[in-house]
């Protein structure tokens, strides 16, 4: 089973790329993703795609979940005996804790892409806890994508690069856009890697909501606006599967950039997921009254 971890900050494009990388790789793939809070949403985003995937929510698999995760993997092994293995850790959890589950299970040749979002990277790169994230990621990685190169300027997007080969030598890097390399990836064989951990993961608040349906739109999207400016305390990621008036949509929140873009079917259960520091939890609770959960 040939395993790779795509791993990547929040927001930095990691399920925009597994949905157009699993669609190359040869033989019968599965995707075990671990998305931040309990209702989560990227194993509905792959469903929707046709890619056959595995929620492990709620939790970081380079900590807590580190148990389910090799438990999952044994499940996967025994239910789909796929060819592909491709885990997604959520956005907060460092690669060194994963690769230290799968040595557990005796899987060391594991192939690891590492995402960076170009247009926040060497800002974020300076502080203290990112840098250190950064640094874990990106000295695991044997590609890094330098994705999101068409929104920032050429001096910008190269200076990225230039700091992401100084972080790891031997790494291959690529620059990006959504999710999809400018030129193909080259054929990396996976290697052998132990489980030298530098981080074990971001600290974050993280809450998830469920929500009611048929939610007017233009009033979501000022909502998704007032959290980008702090209205609801320090919200570095939020991500939302709603069946509006509209119909159904997909909302992203990546630090201050915001989106919204039609969803490819009804979602099952409209929800969301925020992630950061200081939330405002008892203002998001007279919004929303019926909170899944604040971890």
């Amino acid at each position: 089973m040939k395993t790779t971890i795509v791993c990547g900050i929040l927001g930095s494009g990691k399920t925009t790329f597994i949905s157009q990388f699993i669609k190359s790789i040869e033989g019968k793939a599965v995707v075990l993703v671990n998305d931040f809070g309990k209702a989560g949403i990227d194993g509905e985003i792959f469903s929707a795609g046709g890619i056959e995937s595995v929620e492990l929510p709620s939790g970081c698999v380079c900590c807590t979940l580190k148990f389910d995760l090799i438990t999952s993997i044994e499940k996967i092994r025994q239910t789909f005996n796929p060819a592909n293995l491709v885990i997604e850790p959520s956005g907060i959890a460092s690669p060194s804790g994963v690769l230290e589950a799968l040595e557990t299970l005796g899987i060391r040749e594991v192939m690891i892409i590492g995402i960076v979002d170009a247009t926040e990277f060497l800002d974020l790169n300076h502080e203290d806890g990112f840098g250190r994230f950064f640094q874990d990621q990106i000295g695991n990685s044997d590609i890094v994508l330098v994705n999101k190169a068409d929104l920032v300027e050429k001096d910008l997007l190269m200076r990225t690069i230039e700091s992401v080969e100084e972080m790891n030598h031997a790494a291959i890097v690529i620059s990006a856009q959504h999710g999809v390399a400018d030129n193909p990836l080259p054929s990396v064989p996976a290697s052998a890697k132990g489980a030298e951990r530098q981080a074990g993961h971001l600290k974050f608040e993280t809450i998830s909501l469920r929500l009611g349906n048929e939610l007017d739109h233009e009033a979501f999207s000022d909502f998704f606006q007032e959290m980008s400016s702090g209205r609801y305390g320090d919200i570095v990621r939020a991500k939302a599967l709603v069946n509006t008036l509209m119909g159904p949509y997909r909302f992203d929140l990546t630090f201050t950039n915001v989106r919204s873009v039609p969803f490819e079917r009804p979602v099952q259960s409209s929800r969301l997921v925020i992630i950061g520091k200081d939330i405002k939890k008892k203002d998001l609770s007279a919004l929303f009254p019926t909170p899944v959960s604040f971890m």
